[in-house]
């Protein structure tokens, strides 16, 4: 009986906390926020932002409609695997500076990458709060603690912050980093109205412009993607991938992309060799079977990508932190696998890391991506609906 109860009134509570944060997106057009004004371009109409290829559908299953989606995700009566309630993180204590050509590498995780190099330390979307949500403690919660303990985090240099999202933006991190280091904010267009409510002053481009920052040179790339805060402020804001020069090796960040045109990742080659490329790999997955979005990029699509790019060395982002999709907690990483063997690509240049785990990022790629012999099982494996990939839920 007790449980009944405590079960009905669990219900009651988030039907309630469902109907506020649907209000959220329907009523009020004073909900709305205007973050740009602009000339108009080839992806601003003057008002909201577009992607080359076209707005980003949301991922529906056969048979169903996008509401009972919505409704099954929040309430938990899916089919979707059980995800760990926490995950074990050894945490890493990064050294203040790696000086000279050496590049040391943490994924602390979600899509938070310490890089250390030539002197500087960088940022890739900062996210240490224990929601990603406007809500808290409603909406997605960590599961695994930051691979760095914010205490022991070096003077931060250079922040690059790719779209407003809460998983990607979080105000309360930059507002703590900006208050403590005083660090170069770079972002894309209208994103610095946002970050200025935490205090903190960011430099806005738009794609295809550039910012030299602290003795390094940030670019603001496209990608395909989509932002929003409040739901009635969708693409009021841009979003971007960077290419950041180092004295000591190109990087790039995808930031959170679905594939789009499959062309602008390209436009990051035109700076020469990249050291480094941090690529997402999950939240691709909202019904079984589903490999990839038209906001996410899945495993394959990532492999894709870390190749055409010819990186020294790739890390995968996006997964195992905050649950943002169907996808089992460590079916990212395993699919990951499956098409690096099927691809030829060489199992340490762009492995899965353990949140925390830092590693030194090599100079050179390793025998261009074809240091595996590619076995008839291996391309059997890759197939749609092979035994391998549809043992990952």
């Amino acid at each position: 009986m007790v449980g009944r109860v405590a079960r009905w009134s669990g219900g009651v509570l988030l039907w309630a906390a469902i109907i506020l944060m649907l209000a959220v997106t329907f009523v009020p057009a004073f909900l709305d926020r205007v973050y740009y004004h602009g000339p108009h371009s080839d992806h601003y109409n003057g008002a909201r932002f577009e992607n080359f290829a076209g707005a980003v559908n949301f991922p529906v299953p056969p048979g169903a409609v996008r509401g009972n989606l919505i409704t099954r995700f929040l309430l938990g009566r899916s089919d979707r695997p059980e995800w760990p309630d926490k995950i074990d993180v050894k945490q890493d204590k990064p050294p203040v500076r790696v000086m000279g050509n050496d590049m040391r590498v943490n994924w602390v995780g979600h899509a938070t990458v310490l890089v250390q190099t030539a002197g500087l330390n960088i940022l890739t979307d900062p996210f240490w709060s224990p929601y990603a949500s406007p809500f808290p403690p409603l909406g997605p919660k960590r599961v695994a603690q930051p691979g760095i303990a914010f205490d022991d985090l070096p003077p931060v240099d250079i922040i690059v912050v790719s779209h407003n999202h809460y998983d990607h933006m979080d105000l309360a991190t930059l507002k703590r980093l900006w208050q403590r280091d005083r660090p170069v904010i770079v972002t894309s267009l209208g994103n610095d109205t946002v970050i200025a409510g935490s205090g903190a002053k960011a430099i806005a481009l738009d794609w295809g412009q550039k910012v030299e920052a602290r003795g390094a040179t940030v670019h603001v790339l496209r990608n395909h993607h989509w932002s929003s805060r409040w739901g009635r402020d969708r693409n009021r804001a841009l979003w971007s991938a960077f290419l950041i020069e180092t004295k000591a090796g190109n990087i790039f960040f995808a930031g959170d992309t679905g594939k789009g045109d499959a062309q602008w990742p390209l436009a990051a080659k035109a700076f020469g060799p990249i050291r480094l490329a941090i690529i997402p790999i999950g939240a691709f997955r909202f019904y079984p079977g589903q490999m990839v979005t038209d906001s996410h990029i899945g495993p394959e699509q990532a492999v894709e990508m870390f190749t055409a790019l010819g990186a020294a060395q790739g890390l995968p982002i996006h997964w195992g932190t905050i649950r943002l999709s169907n996808e089992a907690w460590d079916t990212p990483p395993k699919m990951l696998d499956i098409f690096m063997r099927c691809h030829g690509v060489k199992p340490d240049s762009f492995r899965a890391r353990r949140i925390g785990e830092a590693f030194m990022a090599p100079v050179q790629p390793a025998a261009p991506h074809a240091g595996e012999a590619i076995s008839p099982q291996a391309m059997a494996d890759c197939k749609a609906g092979s035994p391998a990939l549809s043992a990952l839920k």
